[in-house]
């Protein structure tokens, strides 16, 4: 267990750092993950990239003369073609916003898509190590922001000799979902945080354990800002689409039933993805979906985050092939979040998959986090 410095040594660092601050910034990030971070693969169609011949004399022979304008218009033409296919821009990238939760449209397919966002996590110091593009659903390891480890006279001098054993006591993962978008060929990118803390068990402070801490929505907004830049976007206007993005409460608690349920202000299309995201953000793994019915089926995951790690790696993994027929020990501790469409606006209802003896004050917990997400 990587355990934070104690003793002499922390002393002498408190010492070191006192005229430095923790960067609480969001935006200074530096994410080092606990893994090795694969080195980036050539996609396919760079690895046929034709040789570089910017120095080969023009070919008099074939075309009789030769004169410097037209060997300029022809470097400038191939030169032009040779950015395109190395970096394509993406453009039409805009930002929506309701309530607390932020997201990206993109005019270019999930398929599309796939690879640049993978690179960019990767690029950003993650491994990626839950994919399943058929649910679209990509997930990064745990890993430590580096940035907010102050910057003191003891690292500075000493630098990779003992910069292994500084820790922030806390880790982020981030869980990416892309989804068809409302318009035909776009695509909308949804990113929440999940984080963790290191927390000491004992009044000597000579054990600790990891707990699960909030997740971050100004953390979810760098990396969307981040992401707009990686897909093409000039920097000055991704960082303010994503600062002028409106937010307005769009969510209440409404009666129904015993357990009670939540009122959007948004049509059926825009409340099916904001709870799928609210569902990421609150620690609820979506074991499927039945967009049709507008139902998600979800399941608490373990308290300790490293074990939730695992266990989700396994109910999204059957994502896909979702069965009808289930026995009762399988649906026990197993609720559905169902989004209905109410003439304009949504409704959002939770309750157990078990119905006789129905868990309402765990339907409750559930739906009063998601209000909080909604709001």
């Amino acid at each position: 267990m990587n355990r934070r410095l104690s003793g002499l040594t922390l002393s002498l660092i408190a010492v070191a750092a006192a005229g430095c601050s923790m960067l609480p910034d969001s935006r200074k990030i530096d994410y080092k993950s606990a893994g090795k971070v694969p080195t980036l693969e050539v996609p396919p169609d760079l690895s046929q990239l034709s040789k570089d011949d910017r120095y080969l004399v023009p070919d008099v022979a074939a075309k009789g003369s030769a004169t410097f304008s037209a060997y300029t218009a022809d470097r400038g033409a191939d030169a032009q073609a040779g950015n395109t296919l190395i970096l394509p821009k993406v453009e039409k990238v805009r930002v929506e916003r309701s309530g607390g939760q932020r997201w990206l449209v993109v005019a270019m397919p999930a398929d599309k898509l796939w690879g640049t966002v993978k690179e960019f996590w990767q690029e950003s110091g993650f491994i990626v190590n839950l994919e399943r593009p058929e649910a679209g659903v990509m997930e990064t390891d745990w890993a430590e922001n580096r940035a907010k480890i102050p910057s003191d006279i003891i690292r500075n001098t000493l630098g990779r000799l003992i910069d292994s054993v500084y820790s922030t006591g806390e880790q982020d993962k981030f869980r990416t979902r892309l989804e068809s978008g409302a318009d035909a060929g776009t695509t909308e990118i949804y990113v929440s945080h999940r984080g963790m803390e290191e927390v000491y068990t004992s009044a000597a402070k000579d054990e600790t354990r990891w707990q699960p801490r909030a997740s971050d929505p100004e953390l979810e907004a760098e990396m969307l800002r981040r992401l707009m830049v990686r897909l093409g976007v000039e920097e000055k206007r991704a960082e303010t689409s994503i600062a002028t993005a409106k937010a307005e409460p769009r969510a209440r608690l409404a009666k129904d039933g015993a357990v009670g349920a939540i009122e959007l202000d948004d049509s059926f299309e825009r409340a099916w993805r904001r709870v799928g995201l609210a569902l990421d953000r609150i620690g609820y793994a979506v074991e499927d979906r039945d967009r049709s019915r507008g139902v998600y089926y979800v399941r608490q995951l373990a308290a300790d985050p490293r074990l939730a790690n695992k266990q989700e790696e396994g109910i999204v993994s059957k994502l896909a092939f979702w069965r009808s027929s289930e026995s009762k020990a399988e649906t026990a501790g197993r609720y559905r979040v169902q989004v209905r469409d109410e003439s304009g606006l949504s409704k959002v209802v939770v309750s157990s998959e078990v119905t006789a003896g129905e868990k309402e004050d765990a339907s409750k917990k559930i739906l009063n986090a998601l209000l909080q997400q909604l709001q």
